[in-house]
């Protein structure tokens, strides 16, 4: 079997369980994986059939130029169908998009203008106002106007509601969309509820975006608008394409929450996605508190996250703006260099004389004691060994028994760096904890202090 041209190969994308990432969520939580479509995005759904009923109504044909405004999904999608119908493609994004996203844009031989955030939707400097003018001045363009083209969101009742409804055998009971044009959360959800009108539809907005005072209030409140940093959701204005009768509630996720989870669906489930998944993950976790062990959740996955490595997932970028999660190193990172070492102890019954030896020869400041049936019942340091001595040099020829001091606590092989910290004391030298074979290992001052440097 094969397809005719890459177009036939748009949607029947994969729904795949979340097991690490919602691990503490009661419900069954499945990510429907819009990556797999050719463009790597939905949006290659709602380019096609944007172009397609454009075509059908005789707004455009071979030849003409395709001009739209986009944060760079849609302009993939719009791009590829292109290539394979015969048009141009001219695209206006805003300043806050990635690199990688524009990039692609022009690999696919669109023109690309980027145009400033910061500005309002009227003013004749923003993305909308510019792909608007374009379309006046360049003779036979046409402009989809994915905000506002309610083939956007046919797209999805044909295509993306009847997989998830089939997928999941009929069973879902929840499904969490990021928002932005409106089209893919209207809808799939208006098909979805159709089905079974319990279905609850959550869209996921962002601060700086009037979804979700709009929905609760009734009103467009322009204070609600402010720069933001998320990618592909949240608008200043009022999409046609948003129904929000369809839509139960908006959950609002902030950009540091969004950026975080972004990396944390790649490194827990190894699902390469971007930001706007990161920002469904982030309004699952607000809302799971909802949710009970009978639910079937669908969290879409919008795109692919190699349109923002230079973004998300850049360490550098993600420590500029105080996003990124520092972890504190654990008791098991600090005895990373004693693994397959052994542990230096020393008999109870051995002499002072012993042990003097053995801190010598491992060039080491303390040493747990053991009974008979290796059992630690004790430990001792060379500052106590001294100190003891010094008043009795009589005790080199005794039992270590008779000098021993209590056992070093042991810590959770999860402790913190903090944690660990805390129990090394002036009269507790060292801390002993378990690897996870159950190998036993000390840590000392000196360990911590080479982990901090």
């Amino acid at each position: 079997m094969y397809f005719n041209d890459i177009l036939q190969t748009i949607g029947n994308t994969p729904m795949v369980r979340l097991n690490k990432i919602a691990k503490d969520i009661p419900a069954l939580v499945l990510a429907k994986v819009e990556t797999f479509n050719p463009g790597n995005s939905i949006k290659d759904r709602m380019a096609l059939k944007m172009i397609e009923d454009a075509e059908k109504e005789g707004k455009i044909k071979p030849g003409y130029t395709i001009i739209e405004g986009t944060s760079g999904n849609t302009g993939m999608g719009l791009a590829i169908v292109a290539i394979i119908k015969g048009y141009k493609c001219i695209f206006t994004t805003t300043d806050k998009q990635s690199k990688e996203k524009m990039d692609a844009l022009r690999a696919m031989g669109a023109e690309v203008i980027v145009c400033p955030t910061n500005v309002e939707p009227e003013d004749p400097r923003s993305y909308y106002s510019v792909s608007s003018r374009l379309e006046r001045e360049v003779p036979n363009s046409w402009k989809p106007n994915q905000y506002d083209n309610l083939s956007n969101r046919q797209a999805h009742y044909e295509s993306t509601g009847p997989e998830i409804w089939e997928q999941t055998e009929g069973k879902i009971t929840h499904l969490i969309v990021g928002v932005g044009t409106g089209g893919t959360i209207t809808g799939t959800g208006k098909y979805l509820k159709e089905k079974n009108p319990n279905i609850k539809i959550w869209g996921i907005d962002t601060y700086g975006s009037v979804f979700k005072k709009y929905k609760e209030t009734g009103i467009f409140d322009k204070d609600e608008i402010y720069p933001y940093i998320t990618e592909g959701i949240g608008e200043d204005f009022l999409p046609k394409n948003v129904d929000f009768d369809v839509v139960d509630h908006f959950e609002k996720v902030t950009d540091k929450d969004a950026a975080i989870y972004t990396r944390r669906i790649t490194r827990e489930e190894g699902i390469f996605v971007g930001n706007s998944a990161g920002a469904a993950i982030g309004g699952l976790m607000q809302l799971k508190s909802q949710l009970t062990k009978d639910d079937v959740v669908v969290v879409i996955f919008h795109d692919h996250g190699l349109r923002y490595v230079g973004k998300m997932f850049n360490d550098d970028w993600m420590r500029e703006r105080g996003f990124l999660e520092i972890q504190q190193p654990n008791a098991l990172d600090i005895i990373a260099a004693h693994k397959g070492l052994p542990l230096i102890t020393i008999q109870e019954t051995a002499l002072i004389t012993d042990a003097v030896q053995l801190l010598k020869k491992f060039k080491i400041s303390q040493i747990p004691v053991i009974d008979g049936r290796n059992n630690i019942v004790g430990s001792l340091n060379d500052t106590h060994i001294f100190t003891q001595l010094l008043e009795n040099p009589e005790m080199r020829s005794e039992m270590v028994a008779t000098m021993m001091q209590k056992p070093f606590p042991f810590v959770d092989s999860n402790a913190s760096l903090e944690e660990v910290s805390k129990l090394i004391t002036k009269d507790n030298a060292a801390v002993m904890v378990k690897d996870n074979i159950g190998d036993t290992h000390i840590i000392t001052k000196q360990d911590i202090i080479e982990t901090i440097g």
